[in-house]
C-alpha cells in the first residue's frame, strides 16, 4: 500500500489492453488503482484490484485522510470516485475531503428534537424534512464544480425533477441547519456558510450548544440579507416560512 500516491485511474483502449494485457494487471495490483478500458472512445470496463473487504476500508480511508490533512485539491469526479467506493462518510468542500465523525449524544438529542418541531411544521406542506446522513450537491456561483455536503437537517421542496433515477438527490434545499461541535465550528461557521449562500440556500441555522443559542441567516440574491442570534431564552423563528419557530430554551434543556 502506497502512502499519499494517489493517482487519477488510467484510461486505456480495448486493444492497449489485449497488447499488454500483463503489464496492466501488474500495474493493478501493484498500485492498488484501477485500469478504465474504453472502445471506440466510450469507456466499457474497469480494471479493479482485488481485496478484501478490510483492506478496501483501509486504503480508501487513507486515500481520504491523505487529502484530508496533506492540503491537497481533488476534482469532483475523483472525489466522487473515492466515495462510491467507500463507507465512510465524507463531505467535499473547496476541493478538500472531510471525514465526517460520529457525533456525540447531545448533538444527536437536538437533531432529534429539531427533527420533530420541522416534521410537525411541514407535515402536509410540499416541502420535505431530511436527516444527515443525505447527501446534498450545492452548485456554488461563479464556481464550477459543486461542494457535496450533508446538513444535519435540511428542508427540500425542489424534489420534482431533481431525482436521479438512483434516488440521488441534486436540487438545493431552502434552509438547512447544522449543529455546531469542537471539529466542526469553523468549517460550519465559515466553509459551509459561504457555500450555502453561493448555492441559492435561502435560510441558514447553527446551532451553537456551547453558547446556548442559534444564529439564523437569512440570504438574498447570494447575500446575507439578515442576521439574528438567538439566545436560550428566546424562540428562535424562521424568516423563510412564517410559522416556523424553535423554543431555544426546550431545545436546549436536559442536555448531558
Amino acid at each position: 500500500m502506497k502512502k499519499g500516491n494517489y493517482k487519477k485511474s488510467p484510461v486505456i483502449t480495448a486493444t492497449e489492453l489485449k497488447q499488454g494485457l500483463g503489464k496492466y494487471l501488474s500495474f493493478v495490483g501493484e498500485e492498488q488503482n484501477d485500469v478504465i478500458i474504453t472502445k471506440n472512445g466510450k469507456k466499457i470496463a474497469r480494471l479493479t484490484p482485488y481485496i478484501t473487504d478490510i483492506e478496501q476500508y483501509f486504503v480508501v480511508r487513507e486515500k481520504a485522510l491523505d487529502y484530508q490533512y496533506g492540503g491537497k485539491k481533488v476534482s469532483y469526479e475523483e472525489f466522487m470516485e473515492i466515495y462510491e467506493k467507500s463507507s465512510l462518510r465524507m463531505e467535499f468542500i473547496n476541493g478538500e475531503i472531510y471525514i465526517l465523525s460520529s457525533p456525540g449524544i447531545n448533538h444527536q438529542e437536538m437533531l432529534g428534537r429539531l427533527y420533530i418541531q420541522f416534521s410537525n411544521y411541514f407535515k402536509d406542506k410540499e416541502c420535505r424534512v431530511f436527516l444527515a446522513p443525505f447527501d446534498v450537491h450545492f452548485r456554488k456561483k461563479g464556481f464550477k464544480e459543486p461542494d457535496v455536503m450533508q446538513p444535519d437537517l435540511s428542508v427540500v421542496c425542489d424534489l420534482e425533477n431533481n431525482v436521479t433515477e438512483a434516488g440521488r438527490y441534486m436540487g438545493t434545499p431552502a434552509l438547512v441547519v447544522e449543529i455546531l461541535s469542537d471539529r466542526t465550528r469553523k468549517k460550519d461557521m465559515v466553509d459551509k456558510l459561504n457555500t450555502y449562500m453561493l448555492s441559492g440556500v435561502e435560510e441558514y441555522w447553527i446551532v451553537d450548544p456551547k453558547q446556548e443559542n442559534i444564529m439564523l441567516y437569512y440570504f438574498k440574491d447570494f447575500e446575507i440579507d439578515s442576521y439574528k442570534i438567538y439566545d436560550k431564552k428566546e424562540i428562535t423563528r424562521s424568516l423563510a416560512f412564517e410559522g416556523l419557530s424553535v423554543d431555544n430554551s426546550e431545545l436546549f434543556s436536559r442536555l448531558y
